[in-house]
């Protein structure tokens, strides 16, 4: 059998049949996880940020009426044809849950829309039958019904709504909205709630991540500088929180932070206070909890990267006339610049999404962007509120880790 000649035609054929071959099994590999991913991470971000922006219930409920309305001024009374056109449409619906979703809408934008809409919804199911009727009649038939459709607030509502796509629930999520004409302004002092909110949630995140820095750093140092072995056996302790549920941790502090419990005990004990501490349904608990709760995602990280670092360097500084403590801040600290932007980001973005916590622990001056997103789910279902508010907590983390990675790439150029 003849050896092909290096360079030749067959040896490259041979050689990019193996290397397709090995493409291909890395593929093989790679898919399910790919898949995986795909299922449950990039198609609910992605139904996230749609639904966010999506306005569906009044223009498919009402077809007609906002047709009709597309070219009203929003400063008359809509003409009888739009009464009429209100009407068919609510006559039409097929189920009272289709008029419940439209009501919820409009009484997002306006309240006391909800009664006005089922009200009318339920006249439409009985008397007033729009077909057999003038336009002239319907208008005077539901006025009759409810004084409130003279009111131009509630068309304009309606008029507000009629494309199926809307900037609106994006607007509200950072104290924005549209006035009548359309132009983007700011709501008022007492609706401005959302910012507030916001920045709460950057606060609490802020001050559990540095809590979480400043004592894990130290203990990675540590734990750093011990024998494998010693290292291994701590680090399992380190490790403990994440084989025990949130809610059993949590339920724990409970107990240990209430006025009877064992952390204001000890503290009376040491005569450090003279009366029980309020450690409980306030800030001190939930960020005692949660730096409780997020304490190992700091230490991993910088254990990891500090067991890279020679020791040597920081003696041989020493060794050469350094005092011990500026060696350690001029030579250790800045090689441990990537585990701390690691385990800081990691921590921050982690703690800007927590719920549990909070909500247990809290009181209601310390709740998070996480908390108001469960309420429009679970309590007002207001679906596009809840996705916009997302979408602002996934921008924000988007913008974070773009700002890790500049300041990373930036010190490797400087390295």
């Amino acid at each position: 059998m003849s050896v092909a000649a290096a360079g030749s035609p067959e040896l490259l054929r041979t050689l990019a049949r193996v290397q397709a071959r090995r493409r291909l099994v890395a593929l093989a590999l790679t898919l399910p996880l790919l898949l995986f991913l795909l299922a449950t991470f990039l198609v609910p971000i992605g139904a996230l940020l749609v639904r966010a922006v999506e306005n569906p219930e009044v223009v498919t409920a009402l077809p007609r009426s906002t047709a009709l309305l597309a070219d009203w001024d929003r400063k008359s009374e809509p003409p009888a044809a739009a009464f009429a056109a209100l009407a068919t449409d609510l006559g039409k619906l097929d189920r009272s849950a289709d008029a419940g979703a439209l009501a919820r809408r409009l009484n997002s934008e306006v309240p006391g829309a909800r009664s006005l809409v089922m009200g009318t919804y339920r006249a439409t199911q009985d008397e007033l039958r729009a077909d057999q009727l003038k336009p002239e009649q319907v208008r005077e038939q539901m006025l009759a019904l409810d004084e409130r459709w003279a009111e131009l607030k509630y068309w304009r509502a309606i008029a507000k709504n009629a494309s199926r796509w809307t900037p609106d629930y994006l607007l509200t999520a950072v104290d924005l909205r549209r006035n009548v004409d359309g132009e983007i302004e700011k709501v008022s002092p007492d609706l401005a709630v959302f910012t507030g909110i916001l920045l709460r949630t950057f606060n609490i995140s802020a001050v559990v991540t540095l809590t979480c820095l400043l004592l894990g750093y130290p203990l990675a140092y540590w734990l750093s500088t011990l024998p494998a072995r010693k290292a291994n056996v701590l680090m399992i302790l380190v490790l403990v929180p994440f084989w025990t549920s949130i809610l059993v941790r949590v339920a724990a502090w409970i107990v240990l932070l209430q006025r009877e419990g064992l952390v204001n005990k000890a503290l009376l004990a040491l005569n450090v206070v003279d009366a029980p501490l309020t450690l409980l349904f306030n800030r001190t608990g939930v960020i005692i909890s949660m730096t409780h709760i997020l304490l190992p995602f700091m230490i991993l990280p910088l254990y990891s990267v500090m067991k890279s670092v020679p020791p040597t360097y920081l003696r041989a500084a020493v060794s050469l006339g350094s005092a011990p403590l500026a060696a350690f801040f001029r030579v250790y600290v800045p090689q441990t610049w990537p585990g701390i932007g690691a385990g800081t980001l990691l921590v921050f973005i982690l703690s800007i999404g927590y719920y549990v916590t909070p909500a247990l622990l809290g009181g209601a001056s310390d709740q998070m962007i996480s908390y108001y997103i469960a309420q429009y789910i679970n309590v007002d279902v207001n679906w596009g509120m809840a996705c916009a508010l997302g979408a602002v907590l996934l921008a924000a983390t988007l913008v974070l880790y773009s700002v890790y990675r500049r300041v990373v790439k930036a010190e490797l150029s400087l390295g």
